[in-house]
């Protein structure tokens, strides 16, 4: 079978996925949004049914998250939640834990050593390695040109 080039470029188009970003984009945000609307909440319940004070109840609001999340990634509602929400759940402190919690699931069954401890930073420590490298060039940017 031989295309001409319309034909050909017409059969591409047909075939091609369509570009979904403003809906993927839109749904980031509400999901990026009530991860961090539900974080306020944990907060301000700490704070006014607990009588923790705001210092501390940023902190223990994070540890919350990371908890909720943790919960959401084993029973396996997490995953879905990202199909749907995308960097809406991958870009909050939520999706950190998810993306080490994973790897620890998904090698459990090799064991303890080899497979849980030896694979539970996959996902989560390239992120690492270079939010301290950036950490780390800043703050020597920081203290060769003066700032504070």
């Amino acid at each position: 079978m031989k295309y001409d080039k319309d034909s050909y470029k017409q059969v591409v188009e047909e075939y091609t996925p369509k570009n979904k970003m403003l809906k993927n984009c839109v749904w980031a945000f509400i999901f990026g949004g009530a991860i961090c609307v539900l974080g306020e909440i944990i907060k301000n319940i700490f704070m006014s049914k607990f009588g923790v004070s705001e210092n501390d109840a940023g902190p223990m609001s994070s540890v919350a998250l990371v908890t909720l999340s943790v919960l959401l990634t084993g029973i396996g509602w997490y995953d879905k939640l990202g199909k749907v929400g995308g960097a809406g759940t991958v870009v909050p402190i939520t999706g950190f834990a998810n993306s080490v919690v994973s790897p620890a699931l998904e090698y459990k069954r090799e064991g303890f050593i080899l497979g849980t401890a030896a694979n539970i930073f996959k996902l989560a420590g390239p992120v690492l390695v270079y939010g301290y490298l950036s950490a780390f060039i800043v703050g020597l940017l920081s203290l060769l040109f003066g700032g504070s």
